[in-house]
């Protein structure tokens, strides 16, 4: 199954009834077969613009990231399901990229330029490359590129 993302804001409410709405919007991954893997609470924030969402206009929310594993499938139907509850001002769900691997060069990178494996590779390759010259026996009476 593919790592979703599952970001959601919430309508402000007291915690018991936070509480319960976001143990129903895990329910709703459960019944459809998936299983979380992270619940993170951000707190409670200013939204970045005023929304209108059933009816009301919020400025604040609750913001809640849910990390989870489900068949693609269903996510039509968990967005639907969603956007339908009257507590969720907001809810975005994005497929989780797979971290790349990487090497670390930091101690390559803090070397002077000159002893950098890599500025030596372009050193060679700019002595290799044979520069095309301009032969100015051509029989044209000027300069075809600007000098």
């Amino acid at each position: 199954m593919i790592t979703y993302e599952l970001l959601l804001l919430l309508r402000i409410m007291p915690k018991n009834e936070l509480a319960s709405v976001v143990k129903r919007s895990a329910n709703a991954i459960f019944d459809k077969g998936g299983f979380l893997r992270k619940l993170e609470n951000l707190g409670t924030r200013d939204m970045p613009y005023k929304t209108s969402a059933h009816g009301m206009v919020h400025r604040k929310a609750s913001y809640f990231l849910m990390e989870f594993n489900a068949p693609p499938v269903y996510i039509d139907q968990l967005l639907d399901e969603y956007s339908r509850d009257v507590d969720i001002v907001r809810r975005r769900i994005y497929k989780k990229k797979e971290a790349e691997a990487f090497e670390c060069t930091l101690h390559e990178d803090m070397l002077p330029p000159p002893y950098r494996k890599s500025v030596q590779k372009l050193i060679e390759e700019a002595r290799k490359s044979d520069k095309p010259r301009y032969n100015y026996n051509t029989g044209l009476d000027y300069y075809p590129f600007q000098k």
